[in-house]
């Protein structure tokens, strides 16, 4: 962690030229396993750079992985929002996601976030988990809308290779229930609403507070979602700046070597042509709950999705999957359920 933390930080040193960051996301494993100390070099290095300041600052966080001392230096720090990853208060469903944390932890971490000064929480729950039932679903919603929380993201239950719950159902111990799934989606939407969160996004809900802060939506990931240019930093990121989208290598070693070496670890990159571009500006876009306004969309890629995108929009309309509105297109209730599907006919 101390060799990846100095290769971290001279890689900042490497882009801070080019930015003052506006949001800031620390996340795609878990950066509170960190120490108190590599944090403070990351905030130091951060502050020699000029790169603290950002309206938006997330951690993700494992419940398992915090204690007061470290959440009150992320506060210190400029961190002003945390995403916890609880994924299930069910103990047996923990244990088969082999998460380390238990329910208690949860609660316990959460509590901890408050006591340290954070006003900006996210709760990431998980649904579609084998032995996962409704009437445990409906359970978890329960216990994590009353916490209250500002922001609520849940997605369904991914099975990537080279993991327990892959190799069981390549082994026939649990089959997917596509029918579950969609009936836990709909009881998400429809307790979130209850609860009082907004829907803005397929998966993610936020409450809409007080000003300054009146929209918890997650701002970093709106800027993905709506085509803006970013950095990424560390192993397995991706960076999309002036229409090139590279990625770094995924493997820690692999990548401290590189920056060692005075250079950046980017194992790849393409440069997007600008019908590309914006078609996947398109497909990310819709999944957004408000889709896409078409002269907004003009206004960010230079394309017009009446003129490029009719016959895609018009097929999506028939299928029931989305509408075509007279100021924007958008994805229905289904094609929201399946947009990655739906997101492919835009692709160029």
């Amino acid at each position: 962690m101390t060799r990846y933390v100095a290769a971290l930080i001279r890689e900042m040193e490497m882009v801070a030229a080019d930015l003052r960051p506006r949001t800031v996301f620390f996340g795609g494993g878990t950066p509170t396993l960190l120490t108190l100390q590599h944090w403070e070099q990351i905030f130091t290095g951060m502050a020699r750079l000029k790169l603290l300041g950002a309206q938006e600052w997330t951690v993700e966080c494992n419940p398992a992985t915090l204690s007061l001392d470290k959440a009150r230096l992320l506060r210190a720090g400029g961190v002003n929002r945390v995403s916890m990853g609880v994924q299930s208060f069910n103990a047996a469903l923990l244990d088969r996601l082999g998460r380390v944390h238990s329910r208690e932890m949860a609660f316990k971490s959460f509590d901890i976030l408050r006591q340290a000064g954070f006003d900006n929480l996210n709760i990431d729950l998980m649904f579609a988990i084998p032995g996962q039932t409704r009437e445990v679903w409906r359970e978890t919603l329960a216990e994590a809308t009353a916490l209250g929380s500002e922001h609520l993201s849940s997605y369904e239950v991914i099975y990537e290779e080279d993991t327990p719950l892959y190799a069981q159902l390549r082994a026939g111990r649990f089959a997917v229930d596509e029918d579950l799934a969609c009936a836990m989606y709909e009881e998400l939407v429809e307790r979130a609403a209850a609860a009082g969160f907004r829907q803005y996004e397929i998966a993610n809900f936020a409450r809409d507070g007080a000003p300054p802060a009146a929209d918890r939506a997650c701002q970093h990931n709106l800027n993905y979602w709506r085509g803006g240019a970013f950095h990424g930093l560390g192993p397995s990121a991706t960076n999309y700046v002036g229409g090139v989208r590279a990625k770094h290598w995924s493997n820690t070693l692999r990548y401290c070597e590189a920056i060692e070496g005075g250079e950046r670890g980017i194992e790849s990159a393409e440069e997007l042509t600008p019908l590309a571009r914006a078609g996947e500006t398109a497909a990310f876009g819709l999944r957004m709950v408000a889709g896409w306004p078409f002269e907004e969309f003009c206004e960010v890629t230079g394309h017009d999705l009446r003129r490029e995108w009719a016959v895609d929009m018009e097929q999506l309309e028939r299928r029931g999957w989305a509408r075509i509105l007279p100021d924007r297109f958008q994805l229905t209730w289904q094609g929201l359920r399946f947009a990655d599907a739906a997101a492919e006919a835009f692709l160029r």
